[in-house]
């Protein structure tokens, strides 16, 4: 796609230094330290770069100039010299002074974690709405750091009674700018987002949300239950857009089932706002399935982050199905059952060898079928539409031939009752324990 002209720097193809500030902890121990370094190796390997060096400092408070020490500075300079590389990429936000400052010692562009997770996701973006969401959350971003992006003409300085050089006359034409276009994408997505809110609330019959931290195994998933051909990549922020398919459940029993975008550690607030439109499935789900890699060293951490999410996107009154994904690739039994004995109600499965996937649909169908209506009925003469449907959105429990006409015991969703009733050669003898 073509990316908002804001994005200085594209990522894919460089050698890239990373870089991290741990606030000290005495009780965190080294490899808790050397998690959220794993994970930016995995943001930038994403973004198509290489990472080539790793810097790691471990103080109490991040200094107001450069972020890191003196110190660590130096050694950022020769490491970047060392490794010929060409960006460097902080696992922190950086304010813009930080940035400024970095980039004058360094010699080479500094990106901060905002800035990265926004690289990939404007190279990953494919539909209209996705792109504006990034664009909104691009601009948001930037509009506060302009002046790095004009430092190259700020040694155009003018004479007497010049008030202003050509690099603040720019700053303040893009701060304009930006601030209109700001505006129009909010008001396009605002449409969007009722769009979809209608699309959302017209839907009948049982839904599901699939959510999880980044390369959790979610399109995996998606694709396991319904077959559908979607987009499973082994790298961070494959999916954007929500994507809805029908999933069969077994004894003729179907639901909706969405697919979202996936979370990670310190998502920027502007930007799960952005795409607050995208989320809207998940909000008016019948059930979210919270997906965890359990082959993960920071499943549990995770977790938490998609709770966090969950709780900022208004979704914390939707019933939540934990699914404990990757179990093939768990070499500790012992941790498999220490999750299920913290979480009773969850399901372990590997959505790419298929483990545990009926147990999931059963668990789904009690779900669907928990606040389902009971009824008798009558097919006059037997009508093979009105069974169908019967058995794609509720349970036939007993069915027996009286002379031409067939009646049926079964329950289906509340949801889908009105729809049955209008169809020829349909009636309703009871619902429940009370005749019509």
């Amino acid at each position: 796609m073509s990316k908002t002209p804001y994005f200085r720097n594209t990522v894919a193809g460089r050698r890239a230094v990373l870089a991290c500030l741990q606030p000290t902890r005495r009780h965190e121990s080294p490899p808790a330290a050397e998690a959220p370094l794993a994970e930016l190796k995995r943001l930038v390997q994403s973004a198509g770069a290489t990472p080539v060096a790793e810097i790691l400092q471990r103080r109490e408070h991040p200094t107001g100039s450069h972020y890191l020490g003196r110190g660590k500075v130096g050694e950022l300079q020769s490491a970047v010299r060392a490794n010929k590389a060409r960006v460097v990429i902080f696992d922190n936000d950086l304010t813009p002074v930080q940035g400024r400052n970095l980039e004058k010692e360094v010699g080479c562009p500094v990106m901060d974690r905002t800035e990265l997770i926004l690289d990939i996701f404007a190279t990953h973006a494919r539909t209209r709405q996705a792109k504006l969401q990034v664009e909104l959350a691009a601009l948001e971003y930037f509009l506060p750091r302009l002046r790095r992006m004009w430092t190259h003409l700020e040694r155009q300085t003018g004479g007497i009674g010049v008030r202003a050089g050509a690099g603040e006359r720019q700053i303040e034409v893009d701060r304009r700018l930006i601030g209109r276009r700001i505006s129009d994408v909010r008001g396009e997505l605002k449409k969007i987002r009722e769009r979809r809110k209608q699309l959302v609330a017209s839907r009948r019959g049982f839904a599901a949300s699939l959510v999880g931290y980044t390369n959790a195994g979610k399109s995996t998933l998606m694709r396991a239950l319904t077959g559908a051909d979607v987009l499973v990549e082994d790298r961070l922020f494959a999916t954007l857009d929500t994507r809805t398919r029908e999933a069969r459940l077994g004894g003729g029993l179907s639901m909706l089932l969405s697919d979202t975008i996936g979370f990670v550690r310190n998502l920027p607030h502007h930007l799960v706002e952005s795409f607050s439109a995208t989320l809207e499935e998940t909000r008016g789900a019948d059930v979210i399935l919270h997906v965890v890699d359990m082959s993960s060293r920071a499943w549990h951490e995770e977790m938490e982050t998609v709770r966090t999410v969950l709780a900022d996107i208004g979704a914390c009154e939707v019933p939540v199905q934990i699914v404990f994904n990757k179990i093939d690739l768990v070499d500790e039994p012992a941790l498999l059952r220490r999750a299920a004995a913290d979480f009773p109600d969850s399901i372990a499965i590997s959505a790419l060898r298929g483990t545990g996937l009926d147990e999931l649909k059963n668990v789904l169908a009690t779900r669907m079928l928990a606040d389902a209506e009971e009824l008798e009925i009558l097919l006059l003469p037997p009508d093979g539409r009105a069974s169908a449907y019967l058995r794609r959105h509720g349970r036939i429990e007993e069915s027996r031939a009286e002379g031409t006409a067939l009646r049926v015991r079964a329950r289906i969703i509340p949801e889908r009752l009105g729809a049955l009733q209008r169809m020829p050669g349909v009636e309703i003898l009871a619902r429940g324990n009370h005749p019509v």
